[in-house]
């Protein structure tokens, strides 16, 4: 029964990150006979279990466990070869620890690197990284290099678990920390039997890899032809892990002096992928159709049995030439994700981490946040320390800069109580805001269901945000800025949450036009005028300010953002009118089952958007509002969704420095002009193919295409 839970029998060297050197003694008892004593009772389909130690979910295990369909540690039982471990390998000659050729050294770094991809897409390290035989003994490795660079891997590993860990932004589908009983049991340099990191610091193993980047460059200098390009290339492999490993510490650890050092390592890391991704070819191949890496130092099926008793799992290791490129942009991503150091306002900030996500991996999204967030304010926002004032100060800023609120822009000794609640308030705004920031980290999936949570959050504010307007003393009268700016953020928030949906592809056609009209007529206005407010209270500020002999400087820093709502406002629009024009000519499939109720569909939509302001549109109102365009000629429809493009592309042609948004955006309004034009005209009019919604160009906003 414990077959699947064992341990291999040569892995006790290497075998876990976490302390398991002290022995546990069981007290065995057989209960064999007792047990086939008591089943006689039992009819046939009858099971027996004790509802207090004994539950459903321990029996689904009981039952799983030794079959082979079930238990993925049975595997190893069906009629393959046994695997061998380091120790057999070693002895048998499958596995060389010494006099290794460049071309070999190659393979295993490259197989090695392929392995480390697979983990960071969700994968196993027991299935992965741990197949790397010399991985389990590189204390007993004699060659030098190779024994630097398994050292390394280790200490890499420690790392990038100790970063996304930190970031608590991954999903049990975006990576697996577990380790499976696997550590540095032995010290790799000498076997003694204690703990390595007291012996192999991260200096020392950085010395290490130099040692043999000077090493191999010597080699390479030594000898000529082909082997010079191999010698090379095996020391561009040793300095990327070295730099590689240097930058991801200086990222842990977030130290805002090494910032240059940081991107000057990564920068050196893109320099040494170009010679990696040129080179690929100069090491040992994987064989065709062999579930190996490399021929030599991987044994696929050597952990199975470390593995949980569950459905089998197949692990296929990513393609070299895939993973290779992985780590390229990776390297990529992680230098891009430096300028949020940079970044001094929290709308700012806000932005790039939405952009960044959008095709990030999970640990360069989690270097992100502890680049910015470390540690986290959303953990820390119960105890008054450092990252809770720091942050909170942040949003104080960011206030000031939106809407200018008299409370924060008077004197410090102007009036103190409203002082103490306006610090309050924004004490209570830490924890949500941070969250946001922390949940643009997760994946696209799982950061839509987060964002229907934190709707709720943002709703509780919303409300203390307006007793707090009401508070504040100003002779003009109340002013909403406080609230202005809650509102600005939770119309971002429902937004990127319909949006999401579109991205996800969770809607059906027949769905997108009160999706559309949604963004259309509510909430791409609501945010042009929470823009427009927030501008209009920020200059009001100004004038009391000047009246009063104090100069302060305003520009229109949301100039940019207005206009671009207006074109999303816009895009939205003739999407929406096209949606019922093609449905009024049956172009777009009607779900027929007796069981299909559209009211039903809409409730579930936008049922997480019940907050304060702006108000929920319910199934009946939306029925009420678009109840005449119901009636409307097909070709008025699509007439008025050119007008809706055209505008949006005349105001992206407004854009004096635009961006890849921009571009993608000019191109989708373009196309559908042209397409809705044609449809106007007559084009296809008997025709009840429906059309194409097609999301290459851009992830939210689809080119319609005519079949």
């Amino acid at each position: 029964m414990g077959d699947s839970g064992d341990f291999n029998e040569g892995e006790g060297t290497m075998e876990s990150y976490g302390n398991m050197s002290s022995e546990v003694t069981y007290n065995w008892v057989d209960i064999t006979a007792d047990f086939f004593k008591n089943i006689k009772d039992l009819q046939l389909g009858e099971l027996l279990h004790d509802g207090h130690l004994f539950g459903l979910f321990e029996a689904m295990s009981a039952i799983e466990m030794m079959d082979p369909k079930m238990d993925a540690g049975m595997m190893c039982n069906r009629g393959s070869p046994k695997p061998l471990n380091f120790q057999q390998a070693v002895a048998c000659g499958k596995l060389k620890i010494d006099s290794l050729e460049p071309s070999e050294l190659i393979g295993i770094i490259d197989a090695t690197m392929a392995c480390i991809v697979s983990w960071l897409e969700g994968h196993s390290l027991a299935q992965t990284v741990f197949t790397n035989l010399y991985l389990h003994q590189p204390h007993s490795i004699l060659n030098k290099t190779l024994k630097a660079y398994c050292i390394a891997i280790y200490k890499l590993l420690d790392c990038i678990r100790d970063c996304i860990n930190k970031a608590q932004v991954f999903e049990e589908e975006d990576f697996l920390p577990m380790s499976y009983g696997y550590r540095l049991g032995l010290n790799p340099l000498t076997g003694d039997s204690y703990n390595p990191n007291l012996e192999v610091t991260e200096q020392k193993c950085i010395a290490m890899l130099r040692e043999q980047e000077e090493e191999l460059n010597k080699k390479a200098k030594s000898v000529e032809g082909e082997d010079v390009v191999s010698w090379s290339a095996l020391a561009a492999r040793i300095r990327f892990t070295r730099m590689f490993y240097q930058a991801l510490l200086l990222i842990t650890k977030r130290d805002s002096q090494s910032g240059a050092d940081c991107v000057a390592l990564l920068n050196g890391c893109t320099e040494m992928m170009k010679v990696i991704i040129k080179t690929a070819g100069k090491g040992t191949q994987p064989i065709e159709n062999s579930d190996k890496p490399n021929p030599m130092g991987f044994e696929p099926m050597i952990n199975q049995r470390l593995l949980p008793p569950t459905f089998p799992r197949y692990t296929r290791i990513k393609p070299r030439g895939e993973a290779l490129q992985y780590f390229d942009e990776l390297v990529g991503r992680l230098r891009h994700a430096w300028k949020i150091t940079s970044c001094t306002n929290f709308h700012t900030a806000l932005d790039f981490f939405m952009e960044f996500s959008r095709r990030a991996c999970i640990l360069s999204r989690s270097a992100l946040q502890l680049l910015y967030l470390s540690p986290s304010p959303a953990s820390a926002a119960a105890q008054p320390d450092a990252a809770h004032h720091a942050f909170l100060d942040t949003l104080r800023d960011s206030v000031k800069s939106f809407v200018a609120p008299p409370a924060l822009t008077r004197a410090p000794n102007a009036v103190f109580f409203e002082r103490e609640i306006v610090d309050t308030f924004l004490g209570h705004c830490v924890r949500p805001f941070a969250v946001l920031l922390q949940v643009c980290g997760h994946n696209r999936a799982r950061q839509r269901d987060k964002l229907a949570l934190l709707l709720d959050e943002f709703a509780a504010l919303q409300e203390e945000a307006e007793s707090l307007d009401a508070l504040v003393i100003d002779p003009a009268g109340p002013r909403p800025c406080f609230g202005t700016w809650i509102l600005y953020h939770v119309l971002r928030v429902i937004i990127a949450y319909l949006l999401s949906g579109l991205e996800l592809e969770l809607y059906s056609v027949h769905e997108y036009h009160y999706i559309f009209w949604y963004l259309y007529e509510f909430l791409y206005g609501w945010l042009v005028s929470a823009l427009g407010r927030a501008e209009g209270l920020a200059g009001e500020t100004k004038k009391a300010d000047a009246r009063k002999g104090r100069k302060m400087k305003r520009r229109r820093p949301y100039a940019r953002e207005a206009l671009m709502c207006q074109v999303l406002q816009n895009m939205c629009g003739g999407y929406y009118k096209a949606l019922v024009a093609f449905k009024l000519q049956g172009k777009i499939r009607q779900p027929q089952s007796p069981f299909d109720n559209e009211g039903v569909r809409y409730k579930h939509r936008f049922a997480p958007l019940a907050v304060l302001t702006p108000p929920q549109v319910h199934y009946n109102e939306f029925c009420e509002l678009t109840q005449t365009i119901q009636y409307e000629n097909p070709v008025l429809l699509y007439l008025g969704g050119c007008k809706h493009f055209q505008q949006a592309r005349s105001l992206l042609e407004t854009v004096t420095t635009p961006d890849q948004e921009v571009s993608d955006l000019l191109k989708v309004a373009k196309t559908n002009f042209v397409v809705l034009k044609l449809l106007a005209g007559g084009h296809k009019k008997d025709s009840t193919a429906p059309p194409e919604f097609d999301f290459t160009a851009h992830r939210h906003f689809p080119i319609i295409k005519l079949v």
